[in-house]
């Protein structure tokens, strides 16, 4: 980020050898892209403006070189985890509309069906921004830019720094320890509780793991005046006209969501 900080040549929490056609933008413009986008989607709950956000976020997956197949193996926590809150929502919402299923303690109606794919899909739109803005942003470039342009903190930065450089190592350390658990047979024998209570134990043991590396890296960067006194930059943090391309698309798309929802009659804003 700056003339003192030394930045690897090949860290494995970056974009990696393929970059994609959108890592030529400023970060900044990539995060405010996101930003507008994650708005219009908070903004309304309905499965119109989610659809569209969604749709427009897929469209991406060729600039990005991402393979549909290969994203949906990396977020299939994301992918339960929306179905879970969509048939969670279906289940306990107003039970208005055509009935669609009464099996006892199991009501699903149209528009409680409809209240679930909206909160299902509204979840993966909120998501796949941030998925994009690893796949996308260098850590060093965004911290660049957060300092040089918004004028943060450089401890603020260098922070937010270090944290994005950690979250390759924490997916590495996870492997690592239930490696280091099936080598030892902890989860052989165990009954479903037991491997939830494991599941447990390893998710302590890396949070001890984060803390205790994120100390160590924070004292190393204080011992080395991060943060203090007059900062000189390596590379300019600039804007090009691919910034341009890259706000309109995340304004345009925004607009078109929630234009689509009031269009369709299905605009439904959060606060009402």
């Amino acid at each position: 980020m700056s003339a003192q900080a030394v930045r690897p040549a090949a860290a494995g929490t970056g974009p990696g050898p393929r970059r994609s056609r959108l890592s030529a933008a400023n970060p900044l413009s990539t995060l405010g892209a996101a930003v507008a986008v994650t708005i219009a989607v908070l903004l309304t709950v309905d499965w119109i403006s989610a659809t569209v956000v969604l749709a427009g976020e897929l469209a991406l997956l060729p600039l990005l070189r991402i393979n549909p197949w290969t994203l949906a193996k990396r977020i299939w926590p994301l992918l339960i985890a929306a179905a879970v809150g969509a048939y969670g929502t279906a289940l306990l919402a107003e039970k208005t509309g055509d009935v669609l299923l009464d099996a006892g303690p199991l009501l699903f109606t149209t528009d409680s069906v409809t209240a679930g794919i909206a909160i299902g899909l509204r979840g993966l739109a909120i998501a796949l921004p941030g998925i994009f803005l690893l796949v996308t942003v260098d850590a060093t470039d965004l911290a660049d830019a957060l300092a040089q342009r918004l004028r943060l903190p450089s401890r603020f930065v260098l922070g937010a720094l270090a944290a994005m450089r950690l979250v390759g190592l924490l997916v590495q350390e996870w492997r690592t320890l239930g490696l280091a658990r099936h080598a030892r047979g902890a989860d052989a024998a165990a009954s479903p509780l037991g491997r939830f209570r494991n599941f447990l134990g390893q998710g302590l043991a890396l949070l001890i793991q984060a803390i205790r590396r994120a100390t160590r890296l924070a004292v190393a960067m204080e011992a080395r005046g991060f943060g203090s006194g007059e900062r000189t930059w390596a590379r300019a943090s600039t804007f090009s006209r691919i910034d341009l391309w890259v706000l309109a698309y995340g304004v345009g798309l925004a607009a078109a969501a929630v234009w689509a929802a009031v269009a369709a009659g299905t605009f439904n804003f959060i606060l009402s």
